[in-house]
C-alpha cells in the first residue's frame, strides 16, 4: 500500500510538472536599460505566481541575437516572446511601424479596439500575438552634434531607425540605419551628426556623452511591447493565458510612470550640457505636424488595408 501510494505520489508530482510551461524571451534591447528592467521586475512576479503553471525564462539581449532578427526569431518560434519595437521588425510586417503614431494610451487602446486591430493584423501577418505595450507618453527627440536653426537637416547623416526614416529623410537628412550598440562608436568617428531616440535612455547607452543638442518639441510616442509566438500562444491552455495576460495588464496599467522617468531624463540631459534646440511657436507645429503628416502617408501606403483603419483608432483626431 505503501509503495502505492509513493507511486501515485510521484505520477502526480510529475503530472503538476508536466503541465507547467516555460517559454524563451529574448530582448531587442541590452540589459542594462530601463525596458529590461521593467521586463525583469514582470517576470518575477509572474514567475512567482506561475510556478506549477507557467514560467518565463529570460535568454538575454543583443548579445544572444542582433536586434533586428528579434521578430523573425518570434515569427518562426525560435524564441517565445520578445522585448521589442515595431521598428525593429518591419521587414515582416510594415503595420509594426505604424505603433509609434499612437496617440491614445495603451490602456484605451484596449477599450476602443485598438488593441483588438492589433492582433488581428500581428496574428495574420506574422504569425505574432501581440500581449502589451511596456513604455508610452515617450516622445521621440532629433538629437544632435551639431546645431541647427530650421528644421532642415541637408548636409546632415542622422542614424536612424524605420521610425524616424521618412520623417528626416523629408527635412532632408542622409539615413544610416544602425542597431543601438553602434551608435555611440558612429557619433565618436563622425560617421553620424546626430540620432533619433525617445526623450529617456540615453544615458542607459552613454550616448550624452557625445550629444550636444536636443530638438524640441519631441515627436511620436516611444513604443516597446511583449510580442509573443502566435503557435506557442494557441498551445497555452486558459489558465495560462490568463496568468500571463493578467501581469502583462497589470504592466500596461503602470505606463504611467514613465512620465515621471522622462522628466527625470529632461532634468540629467540638463545638468550634462545637452542644449536644447527650439523654434518658433508657427515652425514647431509645422514640424510636429510634419512628423504624422509624412509617418501616415507611409503607413499607409505601404498598408492600404489596415493603415486607415489603425489611423482611425490610434489617432485624437480622427
Amino acid at each position: 500500500m505503501k509503495t502505492l501510494l509513493l507511486v501515485a505520489a510521484a505520477f502526480a508530482a510529475g503530472s503538476v510538472q508536466a503541465q507547467e510551461t516555460t517559454l524563451r524571451v529574448v530582448s531587442a534591447f541590452a540589459e542594462n536599460t530601463q525596458y529590461v528592467k521593467n521586463y525583469e521586475a514582470f517576470a518575477k512576479k509572474l514567475n512567482a505566481e506561475g510556478k506549477g503553471t507557467l514560467q518565463l525564462s529570460f535568454i538575454g539581449g543583443p548579445k544572444a541575437m542582433p536586434p533586428f532578427e528579434v521578430g523573425n526569431a518570434v515569427r518562426t518560434g525560435v524564441v517565445d516572446i520578445a522585448v521589442t519595437t515595431g521598428a525593429f521588425y518591419t521587414n515582416i510586417m510594415p503595420e509594426a511601424d505604424a505603433l509609434k503614431l499612437t496617440q491614445i494610451p495603451a490602456t484605451e487602446l484596449r477599450k476602443n479596439g485598438g488593441t483588438e486591430l492589433i492582433n488581428k493584423i500581428w496574428n495574420e501577418k506574422a504569425n505574432m500575438q501581440y500581449l502589451g505595450r511596456i513604455i508610452d507618453f515617450t516622445p521621440f527627440h532629433l538629437y544632435l552634434t551639431r546645431k541647427i536653426d530650421k528644421p532642415d537637416l541637408t548636409g546632415l547623416k542622422i542614424r536612424i531607425t524605420p521610425v524616424y526614416r521618412d520623417f528626416f529623410q523629408a527635412l532632408g537628412a542622409t539615413v544610416v540605419q544602425t542597431a543601438p550598440g553602434e551608435v555611440y562608436t558612429a557619433l565618436e568617428r563622425g560617421v553620424v551628426d546626430g540620432y533619433g531616440w525617445p526623450i529617456n535612455g540615453i544615458f542607459d547607452l552613454n550616448w550624452h556623452e557625445k550629444t550636444r543638442f536636443r530638438v524640441d518639441p519631441g515627436f511620436y510616442n516611444a513604443e516597446v511591447s511583449l510580442i509573443m509566438n502566435l503557435d506557442k500562444w494557441k498551445a497555452l491552455n486558459a489558465k495560462q493565458r490568463d496568468l500571463l495576460m493578467k501581469h502583462v495588464i497589470a504592466l500596461e496599467a503602470q505606463n504611467d510612470s514613465w512620465k515621471k522617468v522622462n522628466e527625470e531624463d529632461t532634468r540629467k540631459q540638463k545638468e550634462a550640457g545637452i542644449q536644447v534646440i527650439t523654434f518658433d511657436q508657427v515652425t514647431a507645429k509645422q514640424y510636429y505636424d510634419k512628423a504624422y503628416d509624412v509617418g501616415w502617408a507611409g503607413a499607409i501606403k505601404a498598408s492600404p488595408t489596415y493603415g486607415p483603419q489603425m489611423r482611425k483608432l490610434f489617432s485624437r483626431n480622427q
